[in-house]
């Protein structure tokens, strides 16, 4: 099966896993990234230098994915976006715990 067929597959198994504001997410329990023309899941795991939020995404069924990982420590948080659509997807970290909330805008 390819990484594409892989991530369409979990993207489609894991879309009841969306809410509409701040979600918790659990290690290695992967969320559903809804970005308009752009999709995708993301999860964590945690480690010793930080938990590691490894978020794959692929616009619509043709686009070749792309593996973003990013490492939160306690009040971090990264946040994608695209040009064709308002507001953002927010990963944050807060304490132990790590939320998935749609962002009305992106900052530094």
């Amino acid at each position: 099966m390819s990484i594409r067929s892989m991530l369409v597959a979990a993207a489609f198994a894991l879309a009841s896993l969306q809410a509409a504001n701040a979600d918790g997410l659990r290690p290695i329990d992967a969320k559903s990234i809804d970005l308009g023309e752009v999709s995708g899941v993301a999860y964590y795991t945690v480690e010793r230098d930080g938990f590691h939020v490894v978020t794959t995404l692929a616009q619509g069924m043709a686009g070749p994915p792309i593996r973003v990982v990013s490492v939160l420590a306690p009040g971090q948080r990264v946040a994608f976006s695209t040009p064709h659509q308002a507001g953002a997807l927010e990963i944050s970290r807060n304490g132990d715990s790590v939320l998935v909330r749609k962002a009305t805008s992106v900052s530094n």
